[in-house]
C-alpha cells in the first residue's frame, strides 16, 4: 500500500512537471504571423526579415508574412502596427526609428513610441559608415577634421531623417566644426552625389555605400559599430580611429504590441535564437553589411533604452526637443 502510494505521488509529480512546463511555453503562434517593416523590398531589413520569416514559418508550422509599409520615415509602418494591436502582428525594424522620430518631426507622435512597442528580440546591428569621395584624398577622420577646419563652411554633408543623421551632425556640432547640412528626401541618392563630389561627407548604412566603395569611388573612413564590418575587415571602427564618441550600435529586431505577454516574448526570442544558428543566415547577414546580434527581451529592452538616452543627449546638443 505504501509503495503504491509513493508511485502514485511520483506519477502526479511527473504529470504536474510535464503540464507545468507546457503551460510555461504558450501555444504561440496559433495562426499566421505578420512582420510589418518600415522599408521597401530588397532593403537590408527586408532581406533579414524574410530570412527569419522563412525559418520561423517552418519551425512554427504557421505562415509568417512580411508586409512592407515604407513611408513617413517609419510612421506608415508604425500606424499599421498600432492599429492591428495584436500579438500576431509584430514590427520588424531598427530601434533608431523609434528613438529618433520624436525629434525628427514637428508634429506630435500619433501614439507613445516607448510604451506602444515592446522589445521582443534583437536580430542584428546595422553598420553605419562615415564616407568621403575618393577624389578628395582624405584617408582618415583626422584628415576630415583638418579639412573642415581649414575650410570652414565649405564642406557639405548629406542629411536625411534618421539615426545616422543625428549621430553625424551631433558629433559635428559638438566638435565645433562648420560643415553644411544638405537635406535629402531620399538618402539613397546621396552615395552617387558623394562619388561625384557634389557633397563631401556622408554618414549612412555601410550596405548603401559598399558598392561604390568597391568601385573605388567612395572612401569609407570608419564604421561606427563596436566591431568591424564582416565584409570590410580593413576599415577601422570609429573607436579604433580615435573617436569613441562616434561609436553607435544601430540595433534592430522584433517588437510586439503593448500588452504582449512575457511568456510570448520569451517564446519568440527563443525560437529566433534557435533559427539564427543557421549558417546561411549568418553568412547572409554579414554580406548585407550587418552584424548578427541576438538579444532576449530584457537585454534588448535595455539596449533600446540606452539608445533612447544617447539620442536624447545628442538632441540636446542639437537644440532639439521631442514632440
Amino acid at each position: 500500500m505504501a509503495r503504491t502510494a509513493i508511485l502514485a505521488s511520483l506519477a502526479v509529480a511527473i504529470a504536474l512537471q510535464i503540464f507545468g512546463s507546457a503551460a510555461a511555453q504558450p501555444a504561440y503562434p496559433t495562426r499566421s504571423v505578420r512582420f510589418i517593416l518600415p522599408f521597401n523590398p530588397a532593403s537590408a531589413s527586408d532581406i533579414t526579415a524574410r530570412m527569419f520569416a522563412d525559418r520561423l514559418s517552418a519551425r512554427w508550422g504557421k505562415p509568417v508574412v512580411v508586409e512592407n509599409r515604407p513611408g513617413g520615415d517609419g510612421l506608415v509602418s508604425l500606424q499599421a502596427f498600432n492599429t492591428a494591436n495584436d500579438d500576431h502582428t509584430l514590427w520588424f525594424g531598427p530601434a533608431g526609428i523609434l528613438t529618433v522620430l520624436p525629434y525628427d518631426h514637428d508634429d506630435a507622435m500619433p501614439f507613445d513610441l516607448q510604451s506602444g512597442l515592446v522589445p521582443v528580440v534583437s536580430v542584428s546591428d546595422v553598420v553605419l559608415a562615415v564616407s568621403v569621395p575618393t577624389s578628395m584624398n582624405i584617408n582618415s577622420i583626422d584628415q576630415l577634421i583638418a579639412a573642415a577646419k581649414a575650410q570652414p563652411g565649405k564642406l557639405n554633408a548629406a542629411a536625411a531623417q534618421g539615426i545616422s543623421d543625428f549621430l553625424l551632425f551631433g558629433w559635428i556640432k559638438d566638435r565645433g566644426l562648420q560643415i553644411v547640412r544638405v537635406p535629402y528626401r531620399d538618402i539613397m541618392q546621396a552615395p552617387n552625389d558623394l562619388a561625384e563630389e557634389r557633397i563631401e561627407v556622408l554618414s549612412t548604412s555601410f550596405a548603401v555605400v559598399q558598392p561604390l566603395m568597391r568601385a573605388g569611388k567612395i572612401k569609407v573612413l570608419a564604421v561606427t559599430s563596436k566591431q568591424r564590418a564582416p565584409t570590410a575587415p580593413d576599415i577601422p571602427t570609429a573607436a579604433e580611429a580615435g573617436y569613441p564618441d562616434l561609436t553607435f550600435e544601430s540595433i534592430g529586431g522584433i517588437f510586439g504590441p503593448r500588452g504582449i505577454s512575457d511568456a510570448v516574448r520569451e517564446k519568440i526570442a527563443a525560437d529566433v535564437r534557435e533559427v539564427s544558428a543557421d549558417p546561411v543566415i549568418v553568412q547572409r547577414i554579414g554580406d548585407i553589411g550587418t552584424i548578427m546580434d541576438i538579444q532576449g527581451p530584457k537585454q534588448f529592452s535595455a539596449s533600446v533604452q540606452a539608445q533612447r538616452d544617447r539620442i536624447a543627449a545628442i538632441a540636446k546638443v542639437l537644440g532639439l526637443a521631442p514632440h
